[in-house]
């Protein structure tokens, strides 16, 4: 057994990672740092950039293997230890289970932590609420609800390999990450991602509303950084009414998208038509 194979089987020891083991790079497994020595790895990560055309191979092995790949970003280009990734920042120690919420109440509650209420609760006053009308129209009245379910939803798995081959086409450095996840979605919390923390700090509510996408959109987790994530999406709304019901759920979802980003929900939705790629980042 190779030492790849041996670190694979550590990560998912119910599974026969045999057919991709050959294919790895240098890497080593990943453990939470606030876990104590004993802790259970989360994550197979490469000591260098991932080989071109390995993140389409690990993906059309997942059904087989059980491990979900990443390409991994760093918080900073020149960062020698990688983090979060290399140093461990990850946590599973409180992290409860993305099947335990309804994504929908999710979004709308995010949505009112938003544009209703501040960070502790209470009700914006009248000079912020004004101020802020402008960037939410036309959902003045309140939270819309979550936009339907695509008719047609392309190939979602065509569509991630594409972005793959584009994002590795952007940035060379990007690495390999392997977790043991039914899918991109699910990864984040098994491998203890703590990215939105200033916005959301259980993890699993992050991703209960992308598995909703995966099924809604045909959306599919590439890319993660420190505090920023890149998706697929087979299924991109195709006029402006689908666009702006997906950008409300955009801002419930992370908000600095909006707010720090576009400036208003407007201007936002017409970046969405047609979109193959979402992307995320909290600040």
């Amino acid at each position: 057994m190779t030492d790849a194979e041996h670190d694979l089987r550590r990560l998912l020891p119910g599974g026969d990672p045999s057919a991709v083991a050959g294919l790895l790079p240098a890497g080593r497994l990943i453990s939470p740092l606030d876990g104590g020595e004993d802790t259970a790895p989360v994550l197979w990560l490469s000591d260098g950039p991932a080989p071109l055309g390995l993140w389409e191979e690990l993906h059309r092995a997942h059904p087989r293997t059980g491990l979900w790949p990443l390409l991994l970003a760093p918080l900073r280009a020149e960062d020698e230890e990688f983090r979060p990734w290399g140093t461990g920042e990850l946590s599973t120690a409180s992290a409860s289970e993305p099947d335990w919420y309804d994504p929908a109440a999710l979004l709308r509650t995010g949505w009112e932590y938003s544009t209703v209420v501040d960070s502790d609760g209470e009700p914006l006053d009248p000079e912020e609420a004004s101020e802020l009308g402008s960037s939410i129209a036309p959902f003045l009245d309140g939270w819309p609800g979550t936009a339907p379910a695509a008719e047609r939803v392309g190939d979602p798995d065509g569509a991630a390999r594409a972005l793959a081959r584009e994002l590795l086409a952007r940035d060379a450095r990007l690495r390999i990450g392997l977790v043991a996840a039914g899918s991109g979605a699910g990864a984040l919390t098994a491998c203890g991602w703590s990215g939105p923390v200033n916005h959301e700090d259980d993890i699993a509510k992050v991703s209960a509303v992308l598995l909703d996408w995966e099924r809604r959109y045909g959306t599919r987790l590439v890319q993660v950084g420190f505090a920023d994530l890149e998706l697929s999406v087979a299924a991109p709304p195709g006029d402006e009414r689908g666009a702006l019901r997906i950008a409300a759920e955009h801002l419930a979802f992370c908000p600095d998208n909006i707010f720090q980003g576009a400036g208003t929900l407007t201007e936002y939705a017409a970046g969405l038509i047609g979109a193959e790629r979402w992307s995320f980042w909290w600040d």
